[in-house]
């Protein structure tokens, strides 16, 4: 039997755990990695090459949904299901946006999880009912009133996002720097890149966007300068 082969992401270690012991009650399953943030993920991706992936959406430093458009970018053919407690329109949005093929509340049921791996296994979708009606709608708002946040989050690059991310948690440009590996000087550069795209001109403002957006939860604790 050709097993399904998985890999578990989520910041918190206690839920890791948990589905990787559900998971492995199925004989079909077969769970290669555990990664504890997004940037985590993105390695073990490209290293293990998982069939499928359970992807968290709030996670510091690197979020789900960019983690989940860098994989894709690397490996389209990767089946990513958001797994999370967040279910607002935004986080549902950006999920299928980015790529996402499933999107599962952390309320669910084990059967609804194994399901959903192998239902995205076999080339489909799997959502919620719940979820899928609110997609429904969202993508007929979206048809008949394009949403300015999704055109303006399209313009920005991955390391655009990123530094978004670590500049709406509260970080400086040397710890944005340090986190990234990269120079003070570049972190400047993608502020200003990402003030020009978005037309905001202040931290506080673009930490707004990045909560709008989906980029980061609203209940992060943030440090506004």
């Amino acid at each position: 039997m050709k097993h399904i082969t998985i890999l578990v992401v989520d910041d918190h270690t206690v839920v890791r755990e948990g589905l990787h012991k559900m998971l492995d009650l199925e004989e079909d399953f077969e769970v290669v990695g555990e990664a504890k943030n997004g940037r985590q993920a993105v390695t073990l991706a490209l290293d293990l090459k998982p069939d499928v992936i359970l992807m968290d959406i709030a996670m510091p430093g690197l979020n789900g949904l960019e983690s989940t458009r860098q994989i894709l970018k690397a490996f389209p053919d990767t089946k990513i299901i958001i797994l999370t407690a967040h279910n607002d329109d935004a986080y549902v949005n950006s999920a299928t946006s980015a790529g996402a093929v499933g999107f599962l509340l952390k309320q669910t049921s084990a059967h609804n999880v194994c399901r959903a791996v192998r239902e995205v296994q076999n080339g489909k979708t799997f959502f919620g009912n719940s979820i899928a009606r609110r997609l429904s709608r969202l993508h007929q708002q979206s048809s008949e009133r394009p949403g300015m946040i999704g055109k303006k989050q399209t313009l920005l690059t991955s390391r655009e996002v990123e530094v978004l991310q670590l500049i709406a948690e509260g970080k400086a440009n040397k710890e944005t720097a340090s986190d990234l590996g990269i120079s003070i000087k570049t972190v400047e550069k993608h502020r200003g890149n990402l003030m020009e795209k978005l037309d905001i001109h202040d931290t506080a403002s673009l930490t707004r966007y990045a909560i709008s957006a989906g980029i980061i939860e609203s209940s992060v604790q943030v440090t506004i300068i």
